[in-house]
């Protein structure tokens, strides 16, 4: 097959067009990329995307690349779209800033009605924010200072997940239960306690899905009767966890936990940093999933990636709560310089103007395509699960079926992956042994075949390769 004679290795051809942009040199000697190793922190270069355009972005070796992970889950309404690009001018045309510590601009409040109708029944008003883990930062600081306005200052643990990802400032990445995500970073241990993952495919063998399901609901039912109601102050969770592989929990199982939470006066924080804005087909996929969370955290999508913005849905009654208090000169001391951005926002309008004007009807029209386009490549010898919903899924490759669990080997298989749908067209995002897959909103069936057959030609050339290694037996 033609295609096996891709080397995974960079090409001549690449290791040229590198060594010719000084713009490589530049960031290695001044840029610090997220997520870096001590072994190469401040001294890398990744590759460059040079431009967008659609479902398409462009890499700095000319390649037209299907942009599988919608950036970081963010570009639902695909890149170069001038209706967002004109609301961004003209509302910096008119008014850039202002502060929100004393003055309101229209688009914010403007943006805040339209969410609170679209955001379930009771959660109507909103705090902005600049991204995805300020907004939960948010939502947990409000609710710390309202358990010490109602005179509950125990009332704090924050129960998380393992597999779970929340952000990166220090409290939201307190909740982060990923592997290896706080192997070398400090983390608020006594303000946080873990369950288990809600990952039926990881469940231990030969336990049914209903077992599973009540399984979990029962760990958090014990957590809380050993700790205590009156120590817990909330419950996160990802109604899909999404770095963490795009974990689809159980049926019942969510539902279930938000009952846990009301029956115990315990705050269900439902994190819809990825899942809103049309990840599901829906604004907030918590109204979908018939859930009625005390606060949703949102960022990313809002915007189509085109504007930081974040921000916390709350419900009405947390507000009462604090307004029939004995202390109504209590401040919530928390704010943020570009809270309520009028960019922003207006671009927050705008990007909303487009999925209600039929892109959430698109995105749930492509949804069972996708999601069966990548289903198939569960054929594959390497493939162990390919899961999602809506328009996200994760392709999770196994090289151990016995054990059922990542090798040493398996830290690099997504990457080989990634860089083999790279020389055919597709930019995937690799997680370990997995590769997570989240386009734009805009992607039609043609395009989703496509991605479907780079992920099945890249797949088996890493099978391929695998195999002459010597590091994989079957094929």
């Amino acid at each position: 097959m033609a295609a096996k004679a891709i080397d995974i290795s960079a090409t001549g051809r690449d290791q040229a067009a590198e060594a010719a942009d000084p713009r490589d040199a530049l960031a290695r000697d001044h840029l610090v990329q997220p997520w870096p190793v001590a072994g190469s922190i401040g001294a890398e270069a990744r590759g460059r995307i040079l431009a967008g355009d659609g479902l398409y972005v462009t890499d700095h070796l000319g390649r037209r690349l299907i942009d599988g992970p919608a950036g970081m889950w963010c570009v639902n309404a695909g890149h170069r779209r001038t209706e967002l690009v004109d609301a961004m001018a003209t509302q910096a045309m008119e008014l850039s800033y202002n502060s929100p510590w004393y003055t309101t601009n229209d688009a914010s409040a403007d943006l805040a009605v339209r969410l609170a109708g679209h955001a379930p029944e009771g959660l109507d008003h909103v705090f902005f924010t600049t991204g995805g883990s300020s907004a939960v930062e948010t939502a947990l600081r409000f609710m710390q200072f309202r358990n010490n306005v109602l005179g509950r200052p125990d009332k704090k643990l924050i129960v998380s997940r393992e597999g779970a990802y929340h952000g990166a400032s220090y409290l939201s990445a307190s909740l982060n239960g990923r592997p290896r995500d706080q192997d070398w970073m400090d983390s608020a241990t006594d303000l946080v306690v873990k369950l288990s993952c809600p990952n039926p495919f990881r469940r231990p063998a030969g336990v049914a899905a209903a077992d599973f399901t009540r399984f979990l609901v029962e760990e958090f039912e014990t957590l809380i009767a050993r700790v205590g109601a009156e120590r817990i102050g909330a419950f996160v969770a990802e109604p899909i966890l999404a770095s963490g592989g795009v974990i689809v929990p159980p049926d019942g199982y969510l539902p279930a936990m938000a009952q846990v939470c009301a029956d115990h006066d315990i705050l269900f924080i439902a994190d819809e940093v990825v899942t809103a804005f049309g990840r599901l087909g829906e604004v907030f996929a918590s109204a979908s999933l018939g859930l009625k969370p005390d606060m949703i955290t949102f960022a990313k999508g809002v915007t189509s990636g085109y504007f930081p913005l974040g921000g916390v849905m709350i419900a009405d009654r947390l507000f009462e709560d604090l307004r029939r208090s004995n202390h109504p000169d209590a401040v919530f001391a928390h704010g943020l310089t570009y809270s309520s951005h009028p960019i922003g926002c207006a671009v927050a309008l705008k990007n909303l103007d487009l999925l209600e004007g039929g892109l959430l009807a698109h995105a749930r029209a492509m949804a069972p395509h996708f999601q069966a386009a990548l289903k198939s490549l569960e054929d594959l010898p390497l493939v162990g699960e390919v899961r999602g919903r809506g328009l996200m899924a994760c392709i999770e490759c196994v090289a151990d079926p016995v054990s059922n669990n990542p090798l040493a080997l398996d830290l690099e298989v997504g990457k080989r992956i990634d860089r083999h749908c790279q020389e055919l067209g597709l930019l995937v995002r690799p997680l370990i042994n997995m590769c997570v897959m989240s386009p734009p909103l805009i992607i039609e069936r043609p395009e989703i075949d496509r991605m479907a057959d780079i992920l099945r030609r890249a797949i088996r050339i890493t099978q391929d390769e695998l195999a002459r290694e010597g590091l994989w037996g079957r094929g």
